[in-house]
This record gives structure tokens, sequence and C-alpha cells, in this order.
């Protein structure tokens, strides 16, 4: 497990895949609040589950942007607030 810096003093470890996830929401933020776990997979090659599970650390971390699961309809979908 790597560490990724957060901020100038803090950090939260996540996977190769948390980090894969994190970028994905960061670059997508700005133009899209809901995000489903199944299109996330379908753009990073990854399960809905996979996403689903790994989400979980992003919005428990203290990152530079805050996500919160949102919803349960055909996907699990997650609002994002950069």
């Amino acid at each position: 497990m790597s560490v990724r810096t957060v901020g100038d003093n803090e950090t939260q470890p996540l996977s190769k895949k948390q980090r894969r996830i994190l970028e994905y929401l960061r670059s997508n933020a700005d133009d899209q609040t809901y995000f489903k776990s199944r299109l996330i997979g379908e753009e990073l090659g990854l399960s809905a589950k996979e996403v689903g599970t790994n989400m979980t650390a992003i919005a428990d971390g203290n990152f530079d942007i805050s996500v919160e699961k949102w919803g349960y309809s055909s996907s699990t979908t997650w609002m994002v607030d950069a």
C-alpha cells in the first residue's frame, strides 16, 4: 500500500485502485456531481463492486473532495463535491 500526500502535513494510505478512482473523481467533479459505481468501473476497467468497495476508503479519507454514498438504483450512486 502506498501513501498519497494531502495538503501540507496530512497523508492517507490508498491502494492503486483507490488512487485511480480518486484521480478520476478529481478530474470529473467540476463537470459532474453524481457518479454511479458501474459507470466509474466502465471508465477504469473495474467492476461496480470493486469501485464500491474502494470508494469507502475515499469517502472516509481526508481529501480535497468529499464523497458521500447517495443512492442504490441500478448501481450505487456517489455524490462528489470538489
